[in-house]
């Protein structure tokens, strides 16, 4: 018997022994912030994922040596001051004067293409580059896109030059770790890290842009640098900051990589941007315009007009018809809409899932050439304007009307076709789009009040 017990004793407590080893090893690691729970009965090993064990290092080398210092000399006329001129002499307070500027841009291939913004380089009389080894080129510039804020540059070198890989921004992950690399404060190879805060911001507020927003530092200096992931592939290009001081204070903004991809190639392809359109003017869904039009859906794109000649119009699309979806993407918004598009060129095909009478219905759409559609604003056929007209109105902006159909305007034809529409209802018409934007937030009975050039150069304002 007393042999039995001693046996039993020497089992408990080596059961004991072996309990208390497992117990204290194992809680070291099962914290909850790390704590992986176990799926379909598949065993999973313990993994961390606290910011901590975060490695950044590979993504920041690699990046560093794509990011380049771009310096922008603008030298422009300064008028004589009569009164210096009086006391001080026929030279003072006229001449020339360089102005200096600074910003970032992004390595796209071992040749020497640099992408950027185009609010660095604007106006520039002569750009130079300067790479993470200090060597230092005269760049030149191939074209740029003003709407998207993306500008390209090109430089020579004897050598073959690093290059960022351009990564899937539409697979960037809200919460997910990013780096922005670049120059800010002439402060050269500056890395900071933040996670991606949203994704297709419009800062515009006409539904035409698509940033990335992040939480990243980025501060002057920083425009045209890079927005990388964990991978070190370029994901954004770093454009803007929000804040009212004009230093970093929480959030930063860059251009999505797709997008920038596409603004790149069709400027080397085809020397400007290829934009292509589905052609129609729509508005968000929300609780509001749903209860208004008596819809149940509230979020989508509702249609409320067909251009005519457009792709859509062709497809079959309709008044009323509530967009849900382009290809595989969901479309929550007219941002998500847009920032799609803007990725597509004219004749490529998109697969547009509607809502119509309650049903699902997917319909192929052939894209347009924006160019090619006449848009009909309550009876004045409208078309963007070109070079020629902004030389010949001593303008830069505005939406050209190409005809008139409707018989209230027949007797004022003559001053109207021609013209070129300035805004609408205070806001300023740099395009057709942003026109479409505008008058979709209003019902069909409402007043627009329309501020234009006549074709012989007079300003009219009326309510139409």
């Amino acid at each position: 018997m007393k042999k039995f017990a001693s046996l039993f004793f020497v089992s408990l407590l080596s059961g004991a022994t072996t309990l208390g080893a497992y117990k204290l090893f194992m809680d070291e690691d099962s914290s909850p912030k790390s704590r992986l729970s176990i799926a379909g009965g598949n065993f999973t090993r313990t993994v961390g994922l606290s910011g901590e064990n975060t490695d950044f290092t590979v993504a920041a080398d690699n990046a560093i040596h794509t990011v380049v210092h771009v310096k922008n000399l603008t030298v422009y006329n300064v008028p004589n001051d009569p009164i210096f001129e009086y006391f001080y002499g026929s030279r003072a307070g006229g001449g020339q004067q360089t102005q200096i500027g600074t910003g970032s841009g992004v390595i796209i291939s071992e040749d020497g293409y640099i992408v950027t913004n185009n609010h660095v380089v604007k106006d520039a009389t002569e750009l130079e580059v300067t790479l993470n080894n200090n060597k230092t080129y005269k760049a030149k510039l191939v074209g740029t896109d003003s709407k998207m804020d993306i500008a390209l540059l090109k430089i020579q070198s004897d050598e073959k030059l690093p290059y960022a890989t351009f990564g899937n921004s539409d697979n960037i992950k809200v919460g997910e770790w990013v780096l922005a690399v670049g120059n800010p404060y002439n402060l050269t190879s500056t890395v900071t890290a933040g996670i991606v805060s949203a994704k297709a911001r419009d800062l515009s507020n006409n539904g035409i842009q698509s940033f990335i927003q992040t939480d990243a530092a980025v501060n002057p200096g920083n425009s045209g640098g890079a927005l990388v992931n964990t991978r070190g592939e370029l994901i954004g290009i770093n454009t803007m900051i929000s804040s009212q001081t004009g230093s970093y204070v929480g959030y930063s903004f860059a251009v999505p990589s797709n997008l920038t991809r596409k603004i790149v190639e069709d400027l080397m392809e085809y020397g400007n941007v290829q934009r292509g359109v589905l052609g129609i003017e729509a508005g968000e869904l929300n609780s509001a315009t749903a209860k208004e039009f008596g819809i149940k859906e509230t979020s989508g794109v509702l249609i409320g007009k067909v251009s005519k000649n457009s792709g859509a119009e062709k497809a079959g699309l309709k008044k009323g018809d509530i967009i849900v979806k382009l290809d595989d993407k969901n479309i929550m918004s007219f941002t998500d809409l847009t920032s799609y598009i803007n990725t597509k060129r004219p004749n490529d095909e998109v697969k547009v899932g509607i809502i119509r009478d309650e049903k699902n219905i997917s319909i192929p759409v052939k894209l347009t050439k924006k160019e090619l559609i006449n848009y009909d604003l309550k009876g004045l056929e409208l078309e963007d304007i070109d070079a020629a007209d902004k030389k010949k109105f001593k303008i830069n902006y505005g939406v050209k009307i190409d005809n008139i159909t409707n018989e209230d305007l027949a007797g004022y034809a003559d001053q109207l076709k021609g013209g070129v529409i300035l805004s609408v209802d205070n806001v300023k018409a740099t395009d057709i789009e942003t026109i479409t934007k505008v008058l979709s937030r209003k019902g069909e009975n409402q007043r627009s009040q329309i501020e234009l050039i006549t074709a012989n150069g007079q300003l009219l304002r009326f309510l139409l």
